[in-house]
């Protein structure tokens, strides 16, 4: 809710807001259309993202000057879902369409989830390795996949490639057939010739139809794009090409004239303007349909859970990566304007922006580091400039959506290529030499199974292997620590505590010492399980110093009872020194405390514990 306050904060200065808006808007527009064709939706979808987010997320964030819309890593999961739900929905973007948008909505609610439960700030966890070997991954897809519309190939306009597709087009029509059959109830068997004058209605356009959807899906992605490599080499357009190399050089080039004006937007209008004036023969991008977007109810008329239950994790991906994503970026614009951001209501605004965009037929977006960037540096200062730029993007998409459905498709690919290289973590990569082995193992794994799988299991599996990695490095940090000695020999090994010094030689083997340092928790239990096997027979008593123990697990909790059961039947008593409150709740939840170690051996001090092994120790030499 906005306060009479928030409003007037809203409109301080006034021109310094407009002009970073409309600045951060122009860098926008390229953007939003490639990453629009990119996802698979059109170029109207990523413009639609861009102004529905834009205008949401700035209103209702935590972020004053942040700038949202589709972003690179937030489109490549876009592009593989999308392309998952079109798959399962016979190759129809218009049959898949509802679940699509379906699935995005969800992402869009489980944002607005996680900043209601005040997960905001748990998201810096996320190990470092993951994130660079994600965003690398993320500018080697876009790289991959780009090739081949930068070489002006097009699988579904390649009639021999077509051609190989007609056998497995039969099948998959003769399927439909089989399956329309039977959700009417008609029996195959018993009525075949309805089979037989329902496959003679199928129609030569309809195989090359569906051949096209086939040779389309055979060379999307990696993998796709990779296989199919030789053929758009063979069959280059030099013309798309040369295009999608004049929008690079361009990009890159004019940066070095002046930052002043966005050089994605320089290139689009130079090479767009004159490939349209001279009459070139490229290939445009999509239509983009005038007027006012409208919402997509089939998404709820039309809602069948099974369609999407197999998205619900990739969703809920989906929700984490805009949230990292969007957060990261807040940071940035903290640092430049020596503000705070409020990370639970930014992760808010992202989700009802996100989930407003999905009902019009919007990509998912996030906060957008550079347009946020370009803003600041612009003037904006407060929410307006956010929801300025996404008003522009309207107010373009309604007066000049015919004129932008001119622009050459590979302009956007020579834009994409540049994101594509912008993306990738070079410190992360330069890093390699002098990273630890096991993190540069968990960032090639995210990278690889990034690009030449999944991106949803790679995160997944990315963050289980770096926080096995995390807990055997604390475990052993811990076991290295954490010593067991006779007391007379505390100086000996390595634990020159003042405390222990100048007791009494005669009871060095009937008193030895365990200090934990650290959390008892799975990673270290099994050396701490040894703890029994390292005590002589002579040993009539152990003090286990617990004062660096603030947390013990549960597998900690039940190591801990196995090892002092073994030691009681050993006939040695415990000692425990400065338990903290957290292990001793758990300790006297099994009851540890009082029968494996009664209440009158627990002290607060070494000196405590000297004290009672003065009175009660006696030298057995």
């Amino acid at each position: 809710m906005y306060t009479n306050n928030s409003m007037k904060n809203l409109f301080t200065n006034l021109r310094g807001n407009l002009f970073g808006g409309i600045t951060a808007g122009i860098v926008a527009l390229p953007l939003a259309l490639a990453f629009g064709v990119q996802s698979g939706l059109g170029p109207d979808a990523g413009l639609y993202g861009a102004i529905f987010i834009g205008f949401f997320a700035s209103l209702f964030g935590g972020t004053n000057t942040q700038i949202s819309g589709p972003t690179a890593p937030m489109t490549a999961v876009s592009m593989v879902i999308i392309a998952g739900i079109i798959a399962a929905n016979n190759g129809s973007v218009e049959q898949a369409l509802p679940y699509i948008l379906l699935v995005f909505l969800l992402a869009g609610l489980m944002q607005i989830g996680l900043g209601v439960l005040g997960l905001g700030k748990y998201i810096k966890y996320i190990p470092y390795p993951v994130v660079s070997g994600f965003m690398t991954a993320i500018g080697v897809i876009i790289l991959i996949t780009q090739i081949l519309p930068m070489l002006g190939y097009y699988a579904n306009s390649d009639d021999e490639f077509i051609e190989h597709f007609k056998p497995e087009a039969e099948e998959v029509l003769l399927d439909k057939i089989l399956k329309e059959e039977a959700g009417e109830g008609i029996l195959v068997l018993e009525d075949f010739k309805e089979t037989v004058t329902r496959a003679e209605r199928i129609t030569e356009d309809d195989i090359r139809l569906e051949s096209q959807t086939l040779a389309k899906s055979a060379s999307s992605g990696v993998l796709g794009s990779i296989k199919t490599l030789p053929r758009a080499i063979k069959s280059i357009n030099w013309l798309e090409f040369g295009l999608a190399a004049l929008t690079i050089f361009i990009i890159f080039g004019f940066k070095k004239i002046t930052t002043a004006v966005p050089s994605t937007l320089v290139a689009l209008l130079v090479v767009s303007a004159g490939a349209y004036f001279m009459n070139l023969d490229y290939r445009p991008i999509e239509q983009i349909p005038g007027g006012f977007p409208m919402p997509n109810l089939d998404m709820f008329s039309n809602f069948n859970i099974g369609q999407i239950s197999p998205y619900i994790f990739t969703a809920l991906t989906l929700a984490f990566l805009g949230a990292i994503d969007s957060l990261l970026t807040s940071v940035v614009a903290d640092n430049m304007t020596k503000t705070k951001h409020k990370p639970n209501q930014e992760l808010i605004g992202q989700g009802i922006g996100n989930s407003i965009a999905s009902i019009f037929g919007g990509i998912p977006g996030a906060g957008a580091t550079i347009r946020t960037v370009v803003n600041i540096n612009s003037g904006g200062t407060t929410k307006l400039s956010g929801m300025t730029a996404s008003v522009l993007l309207l107010v373009i998409l309604l007066a000049l959506g015919p004129v932008a459905s001119q622009i050459p498709a590979a302009v956007l690919a020579g834009i994409l290529i540049t994101v594509g290289i912008g993306v990738m973590d070079y410190k992360g990569l330069k890093a390699i030499p002098n990273m630890p082995k096991s993190e540069i193992i968990v960032m090639l794994v995210v990278l690889l199974l990034s690009v030449f799988w999944n991106l949803v299991y790679a995160v997944g599996i990315g963050l289980v292997l770096a926080s096995l990695v995390f807990m055997k490095k604390i475990g052993d940090v811990s076991a290295k620590r954490s010593k067991l000695v006779p007391l007379g020999n505390a100086d000996e090994f390595g634990l020159p505590w003042q405390d222990e010094k100048n007791f009494p030689q005669y009871l060095k083997e009937e008193v030895f010492i365990k200090r934990l340092d650290g959390p008892l928790f799975f990673g270290n239990t099994s050396d701490f399980q040894e703890l029994a096997k390292g005590i002589p027979a002579t040993a009539t008593h152990l003090i286990i110093r617990m004062g660096k123990v603030p947390y013990m697990d549960q597998s900690g909790l039940y190591a801990m009872e196995e090892t002092l059961l073994r030691l009681r039947q050993g006939k040695i008593k415990i000692i425990l020194v400065s338990l903290q409150k957290q292990p001793k709740v758990m300790m006297q939840s099994i009851d540890i405390i009082p029968d494996l170690v009664p209440e009158k051996r627990l002290v607060g001090t070494f000196k405590e514990a000297m004290e009672y092994i003065r009175k009660n120790v006696e030298d057995v030499v």
